[in-house]
């Protein structure tokens, strides 16, 4: 597969997009194959998408839903987490791990993160558990698998529910197992700047045909399983409401984008490992931190390329150094600031920065580098050149 398959030569002067993805000729096609069809809804391709990610993730059930934002919060209900119950995560993610957990009912419990993997923290988890406590919800970030040995250990012994946040993580593995198997439930995303797009949309891993059938109905509106085939050629189907559900499912339009997606996922990874070691390699006499190697007996996805910066090290602060980058023409993101540094938390839970010191510096420091298999040689090395220029 070349470049020039999915993607135009862009110029020096025209903005690098940040996350943008490699669309090819495929997912194209079969997007107009579905409008053509006119059935643009929930429906066939749905139903291939999640069986050749279940298939690709070794899973019992996959269940495609809208966002990954969703999955979350579909998970916490099927698991029967109530009011009152406390669920653990990180405090260094995306807002959508925390605002499904509130949505659910529960109360979200920050715990700290390792300052190397920059994923929650085993001990701290322990530490954070009370008689209240009923989940953890682990955030894979960056690509990079979560001590999942110990998470599992520490669920089964306090019997507590799993449910992983793999937003980042569709290649990630852990000792010869894919992430998202590991938990009561594994929760995905297909968001435009991921590994695998749908531009929207989400899935959840289970093993639990209880918890599969559940998730479907709440899914689309709590109608019964199925329901979408009730326009079908076979005739009209009767649907029965049986739970007040929600307005979560995956269209056949996003569909047809991540079944073509899905079959490149392994070409995807290797380019983006392929940036990711030319990055090492050319940042490695720089004064920033880069990321940490994969632990032994892990598949990291290389979905983020995160290097730190400390302006006592490098005489320029992280936000001068993002404004550094967009004047360069690179598109840079942060990920993340941690949790407790946005006012509705601080103002709803009590949460302090400090009080999560590793989270609170690596969100202070962090840059994410462009890392998408759509770049070409050329944009690495842009993005090389405009890193040195701004720290040598």
């Amino acid at each position: 597969m070349t470049r020039e398959n999915y993607h135009s030569i862009r110029s020096k002067n025209q903005f690098l997009v940040f996350g943008s993805p490699a669309i090819e000729d495929t997912e194209i096609q079969e997007v107009v194959a579905s409008m053509k069809t006119g059935w643009l809804g929930t429906g066939p391709k749905v139903a291939q998408f999640e069986n050749d990610f279940r298939l690709y993730k070794q899973a019992e059930y996959a269940l495609a839903v809208n966002s990954c934002t969703a999955a979350l919060h579909l998970s916490m209900l099927a698991a029967g987490l109530k009011p009152g119950d406390e669920i653990i995560t990180t405090p260094l993610t995306f807002c959508a791990t925390v605002n499904a957990i509130i949505h659910a009912g529960a109360t979200p419990i920050l715990a700290d993160v390792d300052p190397v993997t920059m994923n929650i923290d085993s001990e701290q988890v322990t530490a954070k558990i009370t008689p209240k406590t009923k989940a953890i919800i682990p955030v894979h970030f960056a690509g990079r698998s979560c001590e999942m040995d110990v998470l599992c250990d520490i669920a089964q012994h306090y019997n507590l529910k799993l449910i992983e946040d793999c937003a980042h993580a569709i290649e990630t593995e852990y000792k010869g197992r894919k992430a998202g198997t590991f938990g009561d439930f594994g929760c995905f995303s297909f968001y435009v700047t991921k590994n695998v797009i749908t531009g929207e949309g989400g899935m959840v891993l289970t093993g639990n045909e209880d918890y599969a059938n559940r998730i479907k109905i709440l899914a689309l509106h709590g109608m019964s399983k199925d329901a979408w085939k009730r326009f079908g050629d076979d005739g009209y189907k009767h649907y029965q409401v049986v739970e007040c559900g929600f307005k979560y499912n995956m269209m056949d339009l996003q569909a047809a984008i991540g079944i073509h997606q899905l079959q490149r996922v392994e070409s995807y990874w290797q380019r983006r490992q392929e940036i990711w070691h030319k990055y090492n390699q050319a940042f490695a006499d720089l004064p920033i931190s880069l990321p940490a190697d994969p632990e032994p007996d892990t598949r990291h996805a290389y979905h983020l390329y995160t290097i730190l910066v400390d302006e006592a090290k490098t005489g320029i602060s992280r936000d001068a150094f993002l404004n550094g980058m967009t004047a360069e023409n690179i598109g840079v993101g942060v990920h993340y600031l941690s949790i407790p540094e946005h006012p509705y938390y601080q103002q709803t839970f009590g949460w302090q920065p400090e009080d999560y010191p590793h989270a609170m510096t690596i969100g202070r420091q962090t840059v994410s580098l462009p890392l998408s298999a759509k770049l070409s040689d050329e944009d690495v090395e842009d993005v090389i050149l405009a890193v040195k220029k701004l720290l040598k």
